[in-house]
């Protein structure tokens, strides 16, 4: 039986239709793995025992690699404003894992340690696991962030006179950051970048005495005081 033009181009139609929509689903993999390191074949996991990402490579007189620390300061918007560069800044590229950057952070936690264990939990959200991490690096995957907004939300007054005598230290304030969360990587040897808006809080102390600030807590990501 012979098919008819029109029914011909409904099957061309088709088949252009299938591919791109196959085409927009590999791209959507690839974005997905640049954006959490999964993808949709992920090649196996190293053994447990192996590094995450590798130090510089060992030679005599060599150290291994740092994350840049955070300057102190006794101003709180320039604080937050290092926080949250610290808290979203890493490059899987750079001989570092997630733990070093998170100790960064700590190093400007509460020095009297009753908020770290809490303070650890919230950074720990923030950052990439160690299986992801794993993925992300194959990316040569870098992460910043571009600060849109930050200042001090308007539900901090109010929350701050319901505390309790005590319950906050001495110069404690809140700073909401609005931002852009951008990621850099390399998929199918061509460069991607992937741009999510993220928002999160910084509860901080700055003491009156002009000691430096320090971080107590962290908003949940995308879970804002307002």
């Amino acid at each position: 039986m012979m098919t008819s033009p029109d029914s011909r181009t409904r099957r061309k139609l088709i088949a252009l239709t299938l591919s791109g929509a196959i085409l927009i689903a590999l791209v959507a993999v690839g974005g997905y793995g640049l954006l959490t390191g999964s993808r949709d074949a992920p090649p196996p996991e190293p053994p447990a025992s192996s590094p995450v990402a590798p130090a510089t490579p060992s030679q005599p007189g060599t150290s291994r690699p740092v994350a840049p620390r955070i300057a102190p300061t006794s101003d709180p918007e320039l604080f937050a404003r290092r926080v949250a560069a610290a808290l979203f800044t890493w490059d899987t590229g750079a001989g570092l894992v997630p733990l070093d950057y998170t100790s960064t952070i700590l190093d400007v936690g509460d020095p009297s340690g009753h908020e770290q264990a809490g303070l650890a939990a919230d950074i720990a959200s923030y950052m990439p696991t160690r299986d992801a991490w794993v993925q992300l690096r194959k990316y040569a995957t870098t992460q910043s962030i571009e600060i849109d907004t930050i200042d001090v939300p308007d539900a901090w007054a109010h929350a701050a006179a319901q505390a309790k005598h005590g319950q906050l230290p001495p110069g404690a304030i809140a700073y909401t950051v609005d931002g852009i969360r951008h990621r850099d990587g390399v998929w199918n040897d061509t460069a991607e970048t992937l741009s999510v808006p993220v928002a999160f809080t910084l509860f901080m102390a700055c003491p009156h005495d002009g000691d430096p600030c320090y971080l107590l807590r962290l908003s949940q990501l995308d879970n804002p005081l307002r």
